[in-house]
């Protein structure tokens, strides 16, 4: 189970300051597949990252219970001075994994070579996007907090990340976070709306959508 309580979150801007998270509380119970549509940059990533435990809130507090993944789709977890290797080292220290097996997974999965001894800084953003791919593949979670990016690379690359994500989220609760209609029917059972610093809730995903589509985006529908 994950709960968020009372989360705030403000940004101080040139324009004074901004609210992208005001007092939301909401639950997200185990096999319930969740996703929050909203417009870009109405902090969707900022909420998942609070979720994540990678960002703090400016109040409220965040309750988790079961192993909850780092937001798929972001590579900014990563130590970028240090190489591929080295950050899954790290990694499986922090969550109590096998490294051998983690490491032989993601070298094979990720297809990054001799990368996996340099530098993340040295990666292209396609690169990073495989490593924080693979690693999360790696990783038997609970929950897996989804930013956007369920797959990445070229064709055949993306048709094996899609296989390991479909083995993955038959065991597990997806929390999604999108600007896409389409990523969040497909992926979730349940849909919220982040808009103007509030999560909100409704009594059917066709409702939500209408909400979205008219109200968030300005189309009539």
């Amino acid at each position: 189970m994950i709960a968020i309580h009372n989360i705030s979150k403000v940004f101080r801007t040139k324009k004074g300051p901004r609210t992208v998270l005001d007092n939301i509380s909401h639950v997200f119970p185990p096999g319930k597949n969740t996703g929050i549509l909203g417009r870009n940059g109405v902090g969707k990533s900022t909420l998942l990252s609070i979720i994540g435990g990678s960002e703090i809130p400016d109040a409220g507090r965040v309750e988790r219970k079961g192993r909850v993944s780092w937001p798929i789709g972001f590579s900014g977890g990563f130590n970028r001075a240090i190489s591929g290797r080295e950050n899954l080292r790290f990694m499986c220290r922090l969550y109590d994994e096998s490294y051998a097996r983690v490491n032989a997974f993601v070298e094979d999965f990720a297809e990054l070579g001799d990368y996996m001894d340099m530098p993340v800084n040295t990666y292209s953003s396609g690169m990073q996007a495989k490593l924080a791919f693979g690693v999360s593949m790696a990783f038997n979670f609970d929950y897996y907090l989804i930013d956007e990016v369920t797959a990445v690379g070229d064709s055949v690359f993306k048709q094996k990340s899609k296989a390991y994500f479909d083995k993955r989220r038959a065991e597990a609760t997806l929390l999604v976070v999108s600007h896409s209609m389409g990523t969040i029917k497909e992926l979730c059972d349940h849909m919220l709306v982040l808009h103007e610093g509030k999560l909100l809730d409704f009594d059917s995903s066709a409702e939500a959508e209408k909400f979205y589509v008219e109200v968030c985006c300005g189309r009539p529908k």
